[in-house]
């Protein structure tokens, strides 16, 4: 059978060594009589250039991966206790899962320039996404296979991340508290010396059992309207939260434009300063010349009157 390292190798190559590698070793495993396993091969789809990025990440990565990872999972936890009443700040977890994500950026812009490709935003883009669904599955079982992703992954959903909440077993939601749901209880077995129970007995314990259940679904009917109501409340926070970035995104294209803008006008004033500065300096070096022509001439005339007076001073 094919190893794990011989796919895994695959998914470490370049994108252009790929599909020839993977066709290799199918073409090795038919040969060896491993037909089904050369066919499951040769169905290995060639990854994405953005999901081959975060590939890479994995496999040359791994210290900065693992933490995106170990990140991922004191969050999730983080809000599964939140949900379940505890106290806790969220902040913590979410800062050091966004650091680890900027990490991560920046190594996956390196891996695409060095091998050729453009970090273009659309691409860190649909990277980083990927990057943000490995972290909210942390060390889930159900994660997705680092290291040899095709397609690009998106965050799963509220149904999908409410599955991915840990239960500790410890009641309702993950609560310390006892469970609201009343245990079900095995009657004793009759001995031959008890009594039959009167009819009066049957209907005080029917009445019983149907308070006992009552309560069970008046219990469980409050765990769920607690956690609509803490879904709502992170729902509304999470929109807060995007309405924040969103102005402060746009608050930061604002100032970009006019650092472009303060950039370019700088870009021009320093050209003409350039300018002004070659002029200035050969202006200064004509000046320079005429100066020296200048002294030439007054050492000449010296000489000359120097001369003329010798000659005046001779008896004739």
């Amino acid at each position: 059978m094919a190893t794990a390292s011989d796919i895994d190798g695959l998914f470490q190559l370049s994108l252009d060594e790929f599909t020839a590698a993977r066709n290799a070793l199918a073409a090795r495993l038919k040969k060896a009589g491993r037909a089904d396993e050369a066919e499951r091969v040769k169905t290995l789809a060639k990854p994405q250039i953005s999901a081959w990025a975060v590939n890479q990440l994995f496999w040359k990565h791994r210290k900065a991966f693992d933490r995106l990872i170990a990140a991922g999972e004191r969050f999730r936890r983080a809000q599964a206790a939140q949900l379940a009443g505890k106290t806790g700040d969220l902040r913590p977890p979410l800062e050091a899962r966004r650091e680890a994500l900027t990490e991560l950026a920046r190594a996956a812009a390196g891996v695409l320039r060095d091998a050729g490709h453009n970090p273009s935003s659309d691409m860190m883009r649909r990277v980083t996404t990927t990057l943000e669904a490995i972290a909210t599955y942390g060390a889930h079982p159900d994660a997705p296979p680092a290291g040899r992703l095709i397609d690009d992954l998106e965050p799963p959903g509220f149904e999908a991340l409410a599955a991915l909440i840990p239960r500790d077993g410890r009641g309702a939601r993950g609560s310390d508290g006892p469970t609201r749901v009343i245990p079900f209880r095995q009657k004793p077995a009759r001995t031959a010396n008890r009594k039959k129970p009167t009819a009066e007995e049957l209907e005080r314990q029917q009445e019983e059992e149907r308070k006992a259940q009552l309560a069970a679904a008046r219990g469980a009917l409050e765990d769920a309207e607690r956690a609509l109501r803490d879904a709502r409340k992170t729902a509304e926070q999470a929109e807060a939260a995007l309405k924040k970035a969103a102005a402060r995104a746009k608050e930061i294209e604002k100032e970009k434009a006019e650092v472009e803008k303060r950039f370019e006008k700088a870009s021009a004033e320093a050209d003409e300063a350039r300018q002004e500065a070659r002029r200035i300096a050969s202006d200064a070096e004509n000046a320079a010349q005429e100066l020296e022509d200048a002294e030439r001439a007054l050492e000449k005339a010296r000489r000359e009157l120097a001369t003329l007076s010798s000659d005046e001073k001779r008896p004739r």
